[in-house]
């Protein structure tokens, strides 16, 4: 783990005897106690994620609406002060350069949310693109950013919080919340497909958020939590991961995220012309999901077969936590996609049965 980066808490997982492993070069939990206890906590009480590895961009001046709104899928014109929104970055023949979360703190002012392993190539990618009067700031070395997810994490957070969270809703956020003696951006987003907040702090105070949150969420069966309930919690939720949803070759239409791609926002952006096309045309593909007949675990890139024709891949799959079932996200041929369709996923050396069933699996309140 010597070579590995490493997040402000990173002390404060061997005290809690976490399990860490080389996640994209970062040494991060994998779990505390379990990946089905964890993911328990946080369908049904409340758990405590360190998810500073992501990265943070600033883009700032008189131009920085006009430039996000030329390389995000997403009307950024729509948003409020105060407001978040869910967007795609594409290259100009549709497919996913990222997809990442745009913050309004200003008229002049927006904080871009971007994956860990991206944040290289996405900076890159602005760069190459940025226009006059917008620049960039990379602020992700000095940004911690913790999670706090479950149907508890309001009641706890507010116990530290000088503002009052009931009225936030989702997807706004708080610029300036005093947590204890620290301050922090708070955002109602998430990824675990619960209600939740997200804390953006300064490195330095971000041991200290951790800390005075598990102890005050503690009687509430409030725990800390790794990146494999992350990945199940989202999986079950239907959210994308990049990298297995979300890839260079997958267009975020194909991916089932359209809702974040306005083809008819004003604005031009990189990778439109393509996307409208493909909407034009119709999709030759689409992201299902599956549920196998059989016992086995579709995995990443499984194979799917009807008869002898391979018609996809799985992305991503695992025996669902809340559902007890082997379910899996596939990328198969738009005529294969029907509810109900039987498919064949290659498991090792056999080829096993399996359904297209209903996404997302899981509702909060379902």
């Amino acid at each position: 783990m010597t070579d590995l980066l490493k997040t402000p808490l990173f002390d404060e997982y061997s005290k809690l005897g976490a399990k860490t492993i080389d996640f994209g070069g970062w040494a991060l939990p994998v779990q505390f106690s379990s990946i089905k206890d964890e993911h328990e906590a946080v369908r049904t009480k409340a758990g405590l994620f360190d998810v500073s590895h992501m990265g943070e961009v600033l883009v700032k001046g008189p131009q920085a609406l006009a430039f996000i709104q030329s390389i995000v899928t997403n009307d950024v014109s729509t948003l409020e002060e105060g407001q978040a929104q869910y967007s795609a970055m594409c290259y100009e023949n549709g497919g996913t350069v990222d997809d990442l979360l745009v913050y309004k703190l200003n008229d002049v002012e927006y904080m871009l949310v971007l994956n860990a392993s991206n944040i290289h190539k996405d900076i890159e990618w602005m760069n190459e693109h940025l226009i006059e009067g917008a620049e960039i700031f990379n602020i992700s070395n000095e940004t911690a950013l913790l999670a706090i997810q479950g149907p508890l994490a309001e009641g706890i957070l507010q116990k530290i919080a000088d503002q009052d969270l009931t009225h936030l809703k989702t997807f706004h956020f708080y610029e300036e919340v005093t947590l204890k003696s620290a301050k922090a951006l708070v955002s109602r987003t998430g990824y675990t497909g619960e209600d939740g907040f997200e804390i953006y702090c300064d490195e330095r105070v971000a041991s200290s958020i951790w800390n005075t949150l598990l102890e005050v969420g503690k009687s509430e069966g409030l725990v800390p939590c790794g990146l494999g309930a992350r990945d199940t919690l989202r999986f079950e939720a239907r959210l994308a991961l990049y990298g297995q949803e979300l890839t260079k070759d997958i267009t975020p239409l194909e991916a089932g995220i359209g809702f974040a791609v306005k083809l008819q926002k004003q604005a031009d952006f990189i990778g439109k012309s393509a996307l409208l096309q493909q909407k034009e045309e119709g999709l030759q593909r689409k992201l299902v999901g599956i549920e196998m007949l059989e016992k086995g675990i579709p995995r990443t890139d499984y194979p799917v077969f009807i008869g002898e024709k391979e018609i996809g891949k799985v992305t991503t799959g695992t025996q669902s936590p809340t559902l007890k079932k082997n379910i899996g996200l596939a990328l198969l041929d738009i005529d294969f996609t029907t509810l109900g369709t039987e498919v064949e996923v290659q498991v090792r050396k056999k080829r096993l049965k399996a359904k297209v069933i209903k996404t997302p699996f899981y509702k909060k309140n379902s």
